[in-house]
């Protein structure tokens, strides 16, 4: 119907694509990017001009250079943004924008959200679709990236300021965006949004910063000596947990090019990873008890298994393009690639079962806990009052 343009080839163009992204905690899936767009065509003499040329401004402001003057520009564009959303009112569409519009656009009759051409670029595509509420949906997902790029440079070991700790935050973006606005969009439009904002996308993100946070929660436990080998099983359950409903919403997505298969990559190390610390501490849980030394020795192979295998995952992660390197291990990390080999070797299973899959194959199965951590309740700020002058 013409409602949406995505030439990936022609959209890239001249721009360079990233060939090596430099040291990756957080994993961020590409940052999508507004070109700028001229309100004041479509909306006339509609509204006063101050509020036109302030949306026009909001939009491709960009705050300054650091990702929380991005941040803050995006929260002030939001309520701005959210007028053309809630003033939907056909007379406003019929008189102002009738002549110039419905000859060019006549499936544009649907609105005030509807009148304007969003466009958006990554480095892999450009789209653009003519409604407000896909607007809010790139805002918020490109709110929940600036946390989680954010937090990944806070958490390199070599820049952390005492690290960071409210992943939950991005996830309540992320939930909200999934729960409140997708199912908004006209289904025409949510059929052929771009793969990095479809629902189970958006999902596996939302899930990736919960299990980062509880990869947090496990570190810190760690490091504590208050914290039990039963607290910290948990937390290692858990993370698996995570990790897996985030593998299971992308493992099927056709994620082609570079960003979306280095995504799913990511997750698939991080799933593995979680799957080492959960045998490991489950092991050690295992052979304080009166469990069957089998049975322990089983967990403890699984967790060696799983390390390696992870290992593996990381190296394919990173090769991946773009390029990316692994920083200096610390945390849970560290904890289990310097504890899990040296408590394994005089704990192995028979010799009949060395191979890696008949070893996970035998492993005894995971405690199942219910997840603690959930994404922060978010809800959209209040329309800016200047659109009550309208």
């Amino acid at each position: 119907m013409g409602c949406l343009l995505s030439t990936p080839d022609a959209a890239v163009g001249a721009r360079r694509r990233p060939r090596n992204i430099g040291e990756i905690v957080v994993f961020v899936p590409g940052l999508r990017i507004p070109r700028p767009l001229d309100f004041a065509q479509p909306l006339g003499d509609g509204i006063s001009k101050s509020l036109v040329e302030r949306l026009s401004a909001l939009r491709t402001h960009r705050g300054g250079s650091t990702l929380t003057d991005l941040q803050q520009a995006l929260e002030d564009y939001l309520p701005v943004l959210l007028g053309l959303v809630e003033n939907v009112d056909m007379r406003f569409l019929f008189f102002v924008a009738a002549q110039s519009l419905l000859i060019t656009f006549p499936f544009l009759i649907c609105g005030l959200e509807q009148i304007f051409l969003f466009v958006m670029f990554s480095v892999s595509e450009e789209t653009t679709m003519p409604d407000s509420r896909y607007e809010v949906l790139s805002v918020l997902h490109l709110m929940a990236v600036l946390l989680l790029s954010q937090a990944n440079l806070l958490l390199l070991p070599n820049k952390s300021t005492g690290g960071y700790q409210n992943t939950s935050l991005e996830a309540g973006y992320l939930d909200f965006a999934v729960q409140k606005v997708l199912p908004q969009l006209p289904l025409e439009l949510r059929n052929d949004l771009p793969l990095d904002l479809t629902e189970g996308v958006l999902k596996s993100l939302c899930l990736q910063a919960l299990g980062q946070g509880v990869e947090i929660q496990l570190g810190m436990a760690i490091d504590s000596i208050k914290a039990t080998l039963a607290v910290k099983r948990r937390l290692a359950c858990e993370m698996v947990k995570y990790w897996h409903q985030a593998h299971e919403y992308i493992k099927d997505l056709p994620l082609a090019n570079g960003w979306g298969e280095k995504h799913k990559l990511f997750v698939q190390w991080k799933h593995i990873e979680a799957k080492a610390a959960a045998y490991y501490l489950h092991g050690l849980i295992l052979e304080e008890g009166n469990t069957s030394a089998g049975i322990t020795a089983a967990a403890l192979q699984a967790a060696e298994e799983y390390l390696k295998e992870s290992k593996k995952a990381c190296e394919a992660f990173h090769t991946a393009l773009p390029s990316s390197r692994n920083p200096p291990l610390w945390g849970a990390s560290k904890y289990l690639t310097e504890k899990i080999p040296n408590d394994t070797p005089s704990k192995k299973i028979n010799s009949d079962s060395q191979r890696h899959e008949l070893i996970k194959q035998v492993a005894p199965a995971l405690p199942d806990f219910a997840l603690s951590l959930k994404p922060d309740e978010y809800q959209l700020p209040s329309m800016d009052p200047s659109w009550n002058q309208v």
